[in-house]
């Protein structure tokens, strides 16, 4: 009987996780029969397999993105994923297929996903039915930045392919503050794969608090939004809160100890990370401003809000900037989160999660170049999902003729890009966002 009960809990779950898996691989064509042009995580699986932090071999294969420091090279982006693809390293060392290994492997975010959605419907949090849910994975899966990301099996596209997971469990632990430790396992890894999704963290301190907080009587009349938020943080017990939110710290406590060790092993300091010594055409830029400032903002928010495809008389009569395509245009279903027909606290605490997360995308020092879609968007858009779910807007005729034009929009992307470079602008300055006059 309970295996039984557990085959119907886990069969949408695989269903959904061998489906798009299927497709993914499909999509990813004749890049699945062979290793990517972008190694740097098995390189540094097999740095790490070879007890040493500086690229194995001390020579990169390639010359994109890789850290030069003291005459030595290194993988400078946080080293989960290498740890991930290291079971398949360790069998077929670098001659890994890895496209087709991310490819396979990017079927657990839609999967996990459909999860968090269950779980949302089956807590009341929705009103939605199975049908629904689906619906919302699809539309994550294939009408979304996540499709063009899971068929490119290079190194920055595969940080997305193992974050998404990641977050999707964080929410399933940290929704209503469930699983403190669980909770900050997930982000702590999150953290050790992209390392913006730690503002996340915001998402469970709010959780704690409120299913923490004293009783308060319900007002008589109804309440402006100053008096509703005032009346929740009076009856607030951070006394009560504070034994998950130590619990939830521990994991990423002892993620940042190590993230500081690694650092000042390859860098001689704890703070840095590597990013600094890319040998790169935007180190000067760097040096002047970081890696991340406000001096950013503008030319993120023009991609992030207003890139679209450029339209012209001559063929291909289509073409898309290398920073990619504006977010409401790839999935016009995310601004639904701009107006809810039902809002809670785990509705605001995902929505200032999530809006956390992508003002540090935004002042990032770049908009996430070379890209169909807004990439940097996936570090949050496991949110947008959860907010969609549980903002309560009807998914009718309008939702699912958007559902139809983001699918394609997206199935161009997943085809094309990197692929066929005539319907792609080849400007390599970053400085052409907008269709030249």
């Amino acid at each position: 009987m309970l295996r039984s009960a557990f085959f119907v809990r886990v069969r949408a779950p695989l269903a959904v996780f061998a489906a798009c898996a299927a497709i993914y691989v499909a999509t990813l064509g004749r890049r699945a029969l062979g290793p990517s042009d972008n190694t740097h995580f098995v390189n540094l699986a097999l740095s790490l397999l070879h007890g040493q932090a500086s690229v194995w071999g001390d020579r990169p294969p390639g010359t994109n993105d890789w850290a030069f420091f003291e005459g030595k090279w290194f993988v400078s982006f946080p080293a989960f994923p290498a740890v991930v693809i290291m079971p398949a390293v360790l069998v077929w060392g670098d001659r890994v297929w890895d496209p087709l290994y991310w490819a396979i492997l990017a079927g657990l975010g839609p999967a996990l996903i459909y999860v968090l959605l269950r779980h949302l419907r089956e807590s009341a949090e929705t009103g939605r039915t199975a049908r629904d849910d689906l619906a919302l994975t699809a539309l994550f899966a294939f009408g979304s930045a996540y499709y063009f990301t899971a068929v490119q099996g290079t190194v920055w596209f595969a940080a997305h392919v193992v974050a998404v997971p990641l977050t999707a469990a964080f929410l399933l632990f940290g929704l209503r503050a469930r699983r403190p430790l669980l909770a900050g396992c997930m982000l702590a890894l999150c953290f050790w794969t992209r390392p913006s999704t730690m503002f996340l963290a915001l998402l469970f301190a709010i959780e704690a608090l409120d299913v923490t907080r004293r009783t308060s009587p319900e007002a008589a009349a109804p309440e402006s939004w100053i008096a509703v938020l005032g009346r929740w943080l009076r009856s607030l017990d951070f006394a009560r809160a504070l034994p998950r939110l130590a619990l939830f710290a521990l994991p990423i406590a002892i993620a940042g100890g190590l993230a500081m060790w690694f650092n000042a092993a390859r860098f001689h300091d704890p703070f840095e990370f590597g990013h600094t010594y890319l040998r790169i055409r935007w180190k000067g830029r760097i040096d002047k401003w970081g890696l991340a400032n406000y001096h950013y903002l503008a030319k993120n928010l023009a991609v992030f809000l207003a890139a679209l495809p450029w339209i012209s008389a001559v063929s291909p009569y289509l073409r898309v900037s290398r920073h990619g395509l504006a977010l409401w245009f790839t999935t016009p279903h995310y601004l639904g989160v701009l107006w809810p027909k039902r809002v809670n606290v785990t509705y605001v605490a995902l929505a200032l999660a999530a809006g956390a997360v992508a003002i540090v995308d935004l002042c990032y020092q770049n908009s996430g170049w070379i890209q169909f879609a807004y990439r940097f968007s996936l570090d949050y858009a496991v949110l947008l999902a959860a907010m969609l779910a549980i903002g309560g807007r009807k998914q009718g005729l309008g939702w699912y003729v958007l559902f139809v034009f983001a699918i394609a929009v997206n199935l161009f992307g997943a085809i094309t890009f990197d692929r066929a470079p005539l319907f792609y602008d080849q400007d390599s300055t970053q400085n052409v966002i907008f269709q030249p006059d």
